[in-house]
């Protein structure tokens, strides 16, 4: 008896307006090119640049990134790039009001193999998968700080 009148009350709760309007959104654009995450306080590059490079390069490339004033930018670990992917999504798995124009692709992450020093891992934003390739690949780059 007492679980029922608790699910009772707990659902009445949940379900009053406004209850979860009030909560922030995950994410704000910056209106800048970049993408504040207010869960993890890490700021995203918006848009890639649309160009392949292997894993060097992309390293490369965000560690000479200037953008919206920042020049601290990195390549995510796989942590962190996994951390944008939204599972409630396909083709992209990512939220494009935040992230316009994410390729069905992968996208390197500084994270290197364990079993080996010639792959790493990155995230295909087709489906949010996780795999691990060749550093000579060539995938895309969204830089974080």
């Amino acid at each position: 008896m007492k679980r029922t009148v608790v699910a009772i009350i707990l659902t009445a709760v949940l379900t009053m307006p406004g209850f979860l309007a009030s909560q922030e959104p995950r994410f704000t654009d910056n209106g800048d090119g970049t993408v504040s995450d207010n869960s993890t306080g890490l700021m995203w590059q918006q848009q890639d640049d649309g160009a392949l490079r292997n894993w060097e390069s992309a390293l490369g490339y965000c560690e000479d990134l200037t953008l919206a004033g920042h020049t601290d930018w990195r390549l995510p670990d796989i942590k962190e790039l996994r951390s944008i992917v939204d599972n409630t999504r396909y083709s992209p798995a990512i939220d494009l009001t935040y992230f316009p124009n994410t390729k069905l692709s992968w996208y390197w992450s500084s994270s290197t193999y364990a079993s080996s020093s010639n792959v790493a891992w990155g995230v295909y934003f087709g489906n949010g998968y996780v795999g691990d390739y060749y550093k000579a690949y060539t995938f895309y780059v969204r830089c974080v700080r």
